[in-house]
Formats: C-alpha cells, structure tokens, sequence
C-alpha cells in the first residue's frame, strides 16, 4: 500500500510522538543553561560552522537585539521561509534530527512558556541559540536560576 502524505489525515499517535520529543528537548534545555554557564554549552562538533554560516544569511542576528527577541513573523514569512531553507539543507545530513521541530524562546532572557516558543527546526535552534549562549543573551536565565539554587 502506498502512502500520501498529500492526502494523509493527521495521525494523532505521531502528533503525540512529536509533542513528548519536543517538550522533552526543551525540559533538557532549559535545565541545562539553568545548570551551567551557556558560554560553556556545545551542541555540535559544527557549533562554529553554524555560528558563521548562520550570520552570513542572516546579517541582521550580529545585533543582539535581533537575538534577544525572535521576529516569529519575519522568520515564517515567504522570503524568511526561503532565507532559513537556505540555511538548513546543507545540514540534511551533517546534524541528526536537522529539520525535527523544536522549540526555541522567543525572548532568550525568559524561561520556555506558552507565549515564549517559537516552532523552528533543530538546526534553526543550535544556530539561535549557539549565537545567543556567544553574545550572553542566555546568562540572565543561568544567573538567576543560580541565585533562586543559592537561595533554597
């Protein structure tokens, strides 16, 4: 039997699938850069790669501010859509999981929430987030998480 993803209906035992692995990523994540200094954080052996090759395509993210808080809009618009492609397919089979939706926090100085993901691919995140972790946007949420730990 041949299957059409075309026609498919939505299959809610994959959708249930996909959600555990995607809040489970984000858990891990956000007890990692609440656990040790985010400068200190290595996603990949391509971390550097994905840092320059990211600010190439996307020169406006060398501004923190760009960084800080994600434009959800201009990164799901059509030319947004056509920029990150860009930049994703070359990774199809240099980074596991390259194109796995994953969450990411729109504003890198709050902790993951509802109105905090943004939906991108996983190699969107390890960008993003491997340019936030250089800059120091993530050391707000390490350094209070370190305080609330040093208070308890």
């Amino acid at each position: 039997m041949d299957f059409d993803a075309e026609t498919a209906g939505n299959n809610p035992e994959i959708e249930m699938q996909f959600a555990v692995k995607t809040v489970e990523h984000l858990e891990a994540y956000e007890k990692l850069i609440c656990g040790i200094p985010p400068s200190k954080i290595k996603f990949t052996p391509i971390d550097e790669e994905l840092y320059t090759n990211m600010l190439d395509i996307f020169p406006e993210l060398k501004f923190e501010d760009n960084l800080r808080e994600l434009d959800e809009d201009a990164m799901k618009s059509p030319s947004g859509k056509e920029r990150w492609r860009k930049f994703i397919m070359p990774y199809e089979k240099r980074v596991t999981d390259y194109n796995f939706g994953t969450l990411i926090r729109r504003r890198s100085d709050e902790l993951y929430s509802e109105e905090n993901s943004v939906l991108v691919t996983r190699v969107q995140f390890y960008a993003i987030e491997i340019a936030r972790n250089k800059a120091g946007l993530n050391d707000k949420v390490y350094n209070e998480a370190q305080a609330a730990k040093n208070k308890a």
